[in-house]
């Protein structure tokens, strides 16, 4: 019986590999032997989550046709992952990729930390704050107050609490957007609300075009879902949609969803203009595409100069392209998880048909606690303690990456949670991979990325400040460090660092 679960076809894993910037060599160091690059490569791929554990590679005649090197290469390459413990194969099985025993497995998204390992390792894979206390307290204690009617019930509300739908609706209104409850179903998070809509429209093996690049957790939800992602570049700077390759894209490719992060881009922290949101509205009608915008960020401009634009379904009135996915994850705590869908009351309903196989509904208590929040004015009060922590946290990041990587370049965003980095001409695959071994976790632009683009970047979230935040540039600066030496395996970690 094959052990293998999925597969990585050929040129699949020839783009990846070829995305990969080399590492730099020593003074003095020589190139390494092809079959060693090659192995190393791939081994990089697998430890940070890209080529999946327990997946097919392929036959070596294929990869080496695909590399343009010889089948000796290849098959020494496999050889060398086979001793290393990141290769296993059996006859007429085929090889497939594996980690040795005792490391951990590799993320393929960017889940936090287990927290028993705060103390040792500063996390900089998830962009989520504490919770803005005394605020999720005060929320927990008012769903309480408010959760007796509804324990006579049977506690499921596939659309969600009449009552937080309503909610949500008057506030979209308030923001010019006139809606109704019948426009809303709350979900468990934006992940779910963005779940639901890909199994709704975008059945396997559908087109879904996606900002080039993009949130690294919805690309790896949509690729598990059978979708054929089809990245659109963004344009330069802060501002930048290029529309003309938006409608090119969608003319071209007829894609059957397009998932776009119009406030604060997650990672890069850009900010579409009015005419970039009119305009990817038109090219979707155009299409016949169906536009998903994540607001998640929408609330979290941080400075005072920033004028935030109409939402993008304000250029929908008709309300039958766009679908907007909203939060409390970003703006208010991670581990509220509750989300929404505004979009026509025809689509809600057969979003929350399909529910029915799915998760059945959102916990009740939670949908209390962001009501109640919302009700009181205790949301605008803890988004405006979340701003003023994430800006402080910002300023002290870049202050500290500024000191202790110069080399290093980005623009600083006016809103969001993320810094996207270009990191001197180094792999950001290969600092991510020193950066664990000397104690700072950031994840590798290719993970925001299709088939291996931005391998010269990192995203850097606004999740740390003060002395943890100039500890964790000089880590990185640290993790540089050895990329540019060609060191990276047996480095002790540096000291423990407790938050």
């Amino acid at each position: 019986m094959a052990q293998w679960t999925s597969a990585v076809g050929a040129a699949q894993l020839a783009r990846q590999l070829q995305a990969q910037q080399p590492r730099p060599a020593g003074p003095g160091a020589r190139k390494p032997p092809a079959y060693r690059a090659l192995a190393d490569g791939i081994r990089l791929l697998v430890l940070e989550g890209r080529v999946p554990v327990a997946a097919r590679l392929p036959a070596e005649r294929e990869l080496a046709l695909a590399l343009t090197v010889s089948r000796t290469t290849v098959a020494a390459a496999y050889e060398a992952l086979r001793t290393e413990g990141f290769l296993e194969s059996r006859r007429g099985a085929g090889s497939w990729t594996a980690v040795p025993a005792g490391n951990p497995l590799p993320a393929r998204g960017l889940e936090p930390l287990p927290p028993e390992t705060l103390g040792s390792l500063i996390d900089l894979g998830c962009a989520a704050l504490p919770a803005p206390e005394p605020w999720l307290t005060r929320s927990v204690q008012g769903a309480l107050e408010e959760l007796p009617p509804y324990a006579h019930t049977h506690g499921d509300y596939p659309a969600g609490l009449p009552a937080l739908r309503a909610t949500l609706a008057e506030r979209y209104t308030a923001r010019g957007i006139p809606t109704m409850p019948e426009q809303i179903m709350v979900t468990t998070g934006a992940m779910g609300a963005i779940d639901a809509i890909c199994h709704l429209f975008a059945g396997r093996g559908e087109r879904i075009a996606v900002e080039s690049p993009s949130y690294a957790n919805i690309l790896q939800l949509m690729r598990e879902a059978g979708a054929r992602l089809v990245p659109v570049a963004m344009g330069e700077g802060l501002g930048s949609w290029d529309l003309g390759r938006w409608r090119q894209v969608m003319r071209e490719a007829a894609p059957r969803l397009a998932y776009v992060v119009a406030d604060f881009h997650n990672p890069t922290g850009a900010l579409a203009d009015e005419d970039q949101r009119r305009g990817l509205v038109e090219a979707a009608r155009a299409a016949g595409t169906v536009l998903v915008v994540d607001e998640t960020m929408t609330e979290l401009h941080l400075d005072e100069d920033v004028e935030m634009p109409r939402p993008v379904c304000a250029f929908d009135p008709a309300g039958s392209t766009v679908l907007t996915v909203g939060s409390a994850s970003k703006a208010f705590w991670a581990g509220m998880r509750i989300g929404w869908v505004r979009a026509a009351p025809d689509v809600i309903r057969s979003l929350v048909a399909a529910r029915a196989y799915a998760d059945l509904g959102t916990p009740v208590l939670e949908q209390l606690g962001v009501n109640w929040l919302m009700r009181t004015g205790g949301w605008e009060e803890a988004v405006d303690l979340r701003r003023a922590q994430a800006r402080e946290n910002r300023d002290a990041l870049v202050a500290a990456v500024r000191r202790e990587l110069p080399e290093w370049e980005f623009e600083v965003p006016k809103g969001g949670l993320t810094l996207w980095v270009r990191t001197g001409g180094l792999s950001g695959s290969r600092v991510a991979e020193a950066g664990e071994r000397v104690g700072v976790r950031v994840p590798s632009g290719p993970r925001f990325g299709v088939d291996g683009a931005f391998e010269g970047y990192v995203r850097l979230p606004f999740t740390v400040g003060g002395p943890v935040a100039e500890e964790a540039a000089v880590r990185l600066a640290a993790a540089a460090r050895l990329v540019e030496s060609g060191l990276g395996a047996g480095v002790e970690p540096l000291r423990t660092f407790v938050a």
